[in-house]
């Protein structure tokens, strides 16, 4: 766990939630192939956006969604450089003491097949069938 990474959420179009979107696209789209017209949605208007700063740069972002019978996790992206140093646990973690009792701890999200383990560590439990998002493999996961 890097101890130097500070998380916190942002307002949608400031200065730190543009440098998450930048993150987002260099991961999703450039990194990962993921088209344009899908790495920017309606929900991402309505998101609670985290961002995890290291030496005042962005090197990690979520997104959390509030739905009827869930909080929705994803979007989750961390800077090639800061892998490997838990910035995902750190802003999952976050993302869930802060938005735990919203939904009563119910979280949703699908996860690259190669990234549930990580998401395991949390309590989500994958189910159904794989699916392509992105062009890349994906599991619904949920903790309830």
């Amino acid at each position: 766990m890097m101890a130097d990474a500070l998380v916190l959420t942002v307002p949608i179009f400031s200065t730190l939630c543009n440098e998450a979107f930048k993150l987002r696209r260099a991961v999703f789209i450039t990194e990962q192939k993921v088209p344009l017209e899908e790495e920017f949605d309606h929900d991402d208007l309505t998101a609670h956006h985290l961002v995890a700063i290291i030496g005042g740069e962005v090197c990690g972002t979520l997104r959390v969604i509030t739905m009827d019978e869930h909080i929705k996790i994803g979007r989750v992206a961390v800077s090639v450089a800061a892998r490997g140093h838990g910035i995902a646990s750190l802003m999952i973690s976050q993302a869930m003491k802060d938005h735990g009792a919203t939904r009563g701890n119910r979280f949703y999200l699908t996860a690259q097949t190669d990234k549930v383990g990580l998401y395991e560590r949390f309590g989500f439990k994958a189910y159904g069938d794989e699916f392509l998002d992105g062009g890349m493999p994906h599991l619904a996961m949920k903790t309830y």
